[in-house]
């Protein structure tokens, strides 16, 4: 799956602890009281978003640069360009124990400085730039350096390696306990993209670690709200991509080289797609009660009739389209090379056969067993996948989520963007590892699919499109958390007076449903639609927030997303607020950034909040465009 880009991803996550401090013991929605200046910040960055520091010493031939002790791996580029195969070296595991390589191993940094910027320097530090200027617009602000906690993790392990190797869950729960012992308050966890399956794989350690009836409490007092940006809740489309073609992340290496990083690596498999019909053996449940398992050994997976008598397995498309020869091995498409030394007369020859595979045949290994014999790497993925994700002893995270047992969850993606949603291989002719092309691609785009060269395609397509990365259909899995009657509302992005906010009331839910509102779209329009329990679990808030042309990568960056988080928490902690969510109502402007001059009434424009006010070292009107009154005096609107 691509690297996302989390640039300034701390953005919202540092604009919800800004105003905590302003207000204490007050009630808040979510059936919590208390000191919410208390409150600390749990931040869970996604794939390949965490320094990866050298511990070994390795001379690299033919090259002026050695990687020595805490020198940077992930990512430094200048090593990457001069010394690639040391790079590597340092890189990859062993397929079948994760173990480091023989001569290099690296580990993750640690603190907020694992994750600010991944390439330090003048010019590569802007591009990988993660959380560093929020960092630092967070000091400028106050906030207190023991209330934003990072907990970086090594992103090329499975969740079970993170726990053996690492220790790495018990860690994540003595942060959790450590900050409520030292701010007497609770969390605010924030993830992106993987770092949502890792939150998941952690509450479901939880289970097997405290008493049955101790975790909901443990649960309460740790874990105020969970907001999920980006989730691949059923995983995402571009991990097959990457597992038969290869992902380069955007470095300067080969597909072919980053097949074989990336394939090293057993989280590759964690983003599988998998049905949502289908689940595995409850887990937690055999642990006390033997559960069931096939004679094998092996965890069973129990699909729902519906996989069966529907299609895809309720994605819009077969996931892969794969040719394979008629001829069976790793020959039966011989390399160029191999073709000249032989006498071609002799050469059998057959048409290939073209096979389709669902999501549930992706996650229970039916495709990889099906191309076993035609590629060298798949037993290693066989392997992979059975060990670490079937037999996992916690949680076969290849199957649906249920909602978890928290108070508030905020679930927040983009929409309407062209998303992969399927895809055609066929053998290249070219040795391992580019041993196979890409023929062919399909695309979900608002609510159509098209392959790459505009042809309308047949299928299952969802009443959206994806955030260019993940899927809808995958994204939006969370609807599922709803309550049974949903309040929808539909608002523009932009600052408005309300005349185009759109509001359904107690709209039925019916589970595994999509929510379709019965809204209009005005054109070259961006809105942002939340779905909000109107009847929920009691001591429950759920809500869903589709933010249109959201790209995965940079939506925690948008202005939109921080607004309308620091409004919510200010909601939530205001003693005068009666209802569960912020009104929509209304969008003004919050800060002298999103006051701007109106060139056509000559004065700033909305005169309610800002005015003119020059200040040296203004260029031009705009700049000049402030706010008359602080942040909090405005928010009083959005009671």
């Amino acid at each position: 799956m691509r690297a996302p880009s989390y640039n300034h991803h701390v953005t919202a996550f540092l604009l919800l602890l800004l105003l905590l401090p302003l207000f204490h013991g007050h009630g808040v929605g979510g059936d919590w009281s208390g000191d919410y200046s208390k409150l600390s910040g749990i931040i869970i960055p996604g794939l390949a978003s965490t320094q990866l520091r050298a511990w070994s010493i390795l001379d690299c031939p033919y090259s002026p640069l050695d990687f020595n002790p805490l020198d940077l791996v992930w990512l430094d580029t200048t090593k990457l360009l001069s010394a690639v195969n040391c790079w590597l070296k340092c890189m990859l595991l062993d397929p079948y124990n994760q173990t480091d390589h023989p001569e290099c191993k690296s580990r993750p940094d640690s603190g907020l400085s694992a994750i600010t910027e991944l390439d330090p320097g003048y010019i590569t530090g802007p591009l990988s730039s993660v959380w560093k200027e929020w960092v630092k617009w967070c000091i400028e602000f106050g906030i207190e350096a023991n209330a934003i906690i990072a907990v970086p993790y090594d992103w090329r392990l499975s969740p079970s390696m993170l726990e053996e190797r690492d220790l790495y869950f018990h860690k994540l729960k003595l942060t959790f306990e450590t900050a409520l012992k030292l701010r007497g308050g609770p969390s605010v966890v924030f993830a992106h993209s993987l770092g949502n399956h890792v939150f998941r794989y952690f509450l479901e350690w939880l289970k097997l670690e405290i008493a049955p009836k101790h975790y909901i409490q443990w649960l309460d007092e740790h874990i105020h709200a969970y907001f999920a940006v980006g989730a691949p809740l059923l995983g995402a489309i571009e991990t097959v991509k990457g597992t038969l073609s290869g992902l380069t992340f955007g470095l300067p290496i080969s597909e072919g080289t980053a097949r074989l990083m990336v394939n090293s690596f057993a989280s590759s498999l964690w983003m599988m797609p998998f049905s949502k019909y289908c689940r595995a053996e409850n887990t937690y449940w055999k642990h006390f009660c033997g559960g069931n398992m096939d004679k094998r050994g092996h965890n069973m997976y129990h699909c729902d009739e519906r996989e069966f008598q529907l299609n895809f397995s309720g994605w819009p498309t077969n996931i892969i389209n794969i040719e394979i020869p008629s001829i069976r091995g790793f020959g039966a498409y011989p390399s160029a090379t191999e073709i000249a030394e032989v006498n071609l007369s002799s050469i059998e020859c057959g048409l290939p056969t073209q096979l389709s595979f669902s999501a549930r045949e992706i996650s229970d290994g039916t495709f990889f067993k099906a191309i076993e014999d035609y590629d060298p790497d798949i037993k290693r993925i066989l392997h992979q996948l059975k060990t670490l994700y079937h037999d996992d002893p916690v949680l076969n995270p290849l199957t649906p989520w249920d909602r978890p047992p928290l108070k508030n969850i905020f679930c927040i993606y983009g929409t309407d963007l062209k998303t992969e949603v399927g895809y055609y291989f066929a053998p290249s002719g070219k040795p391992y590892p580019d041993n196979w092309i890409i023929t062919d691609v399909i695309y979900e785009i608002e609510g159509s699919l098209f392959s790459r060269s505009g042809n309308l395609v047949e299928g299952n397509p969802g009443a959206s499109s994806g955030d260019e990365t993940v899927p809808y259909h995958s994204l939006s899995w969370c609807k599922n958390w709803l309550g049974p009657k949903v309040n929808i509302t539909r608002a523009p992005q932009s600052e408005h007076d309300g005349s185009d906010v759109q509001v359904e009331l107690n709209v039925e839910h019916h589970h595994e449903e999509d929510i379709l509102p019965n809204m209009t779209r005005l054109p070259r329009v961006k809105y942002i639609t939340y779905y909000e329990d109107s009847e929920s679990i009691p001591g429950k808030r759920t809500a869903v927030w589709e933010i249109d042309k959201a790209n995965h990568r940079n939506i925690v960056r948008s202005p939109v997303l921080m607004r309308e988080l620091w409004l919510q928490i200010w909601h939530d902690i205001h003693p005068d607020a009666t209802s569960k969510f912020v009104t929509k109502a209304k969008r003004g402007p919050l800060r002298d950034e999103d006051c701007y001059w109106d060139y056509g009434k000559a004065r700033c424009a909305w005169a309610e909040y800002c005015e003119y006010r020059y200040l040296f070292g203004d260029v031009h009107l705009g700049q000049s465009c402030r706010l008359k009154n602080s942040s909090a005096n405005l928010l009083s609107h959005y009671l």
